[in-house]
């Protein structure tokens, strides 16, 4: 019940700062909406994203303009309460990213009004969806060549991952794993072999039973969203996964910090 009470006080907060937005865009330099339009090339988009997630993706598809809502320091992003400074930066973009698992995109996408091209960003870390999402964003922002010199370089840095990770599987085999879902990606770098996913919901006990069954040697947790010991007792050894990049907005460093915790799993250290 008080989690009830703590989220319609901060909803209603938000509405309170949503309304009182549109003042404190009036006070800026009027330029025509962007809600339909794209960047021409040669124009650098002002970018404003709701995490350090969104914000990588966008410095990945070429833009150099990017304010961040949410600390980096937050683990639970979703619970995050924008502030009004949040709200006034809204107002000064050319595109505002959020994710739909947000519960403040709503509020968001009202307080950009039309002055920001409110743009859904798909956020996973699977190499070919990013990849194809950061090509994505670089049309959008009129930064096309920096977004394809970019997906070159994840193209290498995955492949070269990729060979490191198989060269330490445990026995020269690919590992069984099972996966959070939003950590199934690693399990790709590594060329494991998937058993199953979990989540965002607990576990329940027949999932328990079921994924238990398959005898997998890793549970590759999602550090943001862990619900704790996945497989008690199953003889799994759980990898920690972190998804979201830190305040330099390095994507690539994402894969290559999972790559180094997967490879200390499998050497037993």
């Amino acid at each position: 019940m008080a989690r009830t009470r703590v989220r319609t006080a901060r909803l209603a907060s938000l509405v309170a700062l949503s309304a009182a937005l549109p003042l404190l865009a009036g006070c800026g330099e009027d330029k025509p909406a962007s809600g339909t339009g794209t960047k021409e090339a040669g124009d650098k988009p002002v970018v404003v994203a709701t995490t350090t997630w969104e914000g990588a993706f966008a410095k990945a598809a070429g833009a150099e303009d990017v304010t961040v809502i949410v600390p980096q320091s937050v683990h639970h992003a979703p619970d995050y309460d924008p502030k009004p400074s949040d709200l006034a930066a809204v107002a000064k973009a050319d595109f505002v990213l959020y994710a739909p698992f947000e519960p403040y995109a709503a509020k968001i996408k009202e307080a950009a009004g039309s002055k920001a091209r409110l743009v859904e960003v798909n956020l996973d870390n699977d190499p070919a969806k990013a990849g194809a999402e950061v090509t994505r964003l670089g049309g959008l922002f009129g930064t096309k060549d920096a977004a394809a010199q970019w997906k070159t370089r994840l193209d290498a840095e995955v492949t070269k991952l990729n060979g490191e990770l198989k060269a330490a599987w445990p026995d020269g085999k690919s590992p069984t794993v099972v996966s959070q879902v939003f950590t199934a990606w690693a399990a790709g770098l590594a060329g494991a072999t998937p058993a199953g996913t979990y989540g965002p919901e607990p576990v329940t006990p027949a999932q328990l039973a079921s994924l238990s069954a398959k005898k997998p040697a890793f549970v590759l947790d999602n550090a943001h969203m862990s619900t704790g010991t996945v497989l008690p007792d199953s003889g799994a050894k759980q990898v920690t996964v972190v998804n979201y990049p830190g305040e330099d907005l390095d994507l690539l460093a994402v894969y290559r910090n999972a790559a180094a915790e997967l490879k200390k799993a499998m050497s037993g250290s």
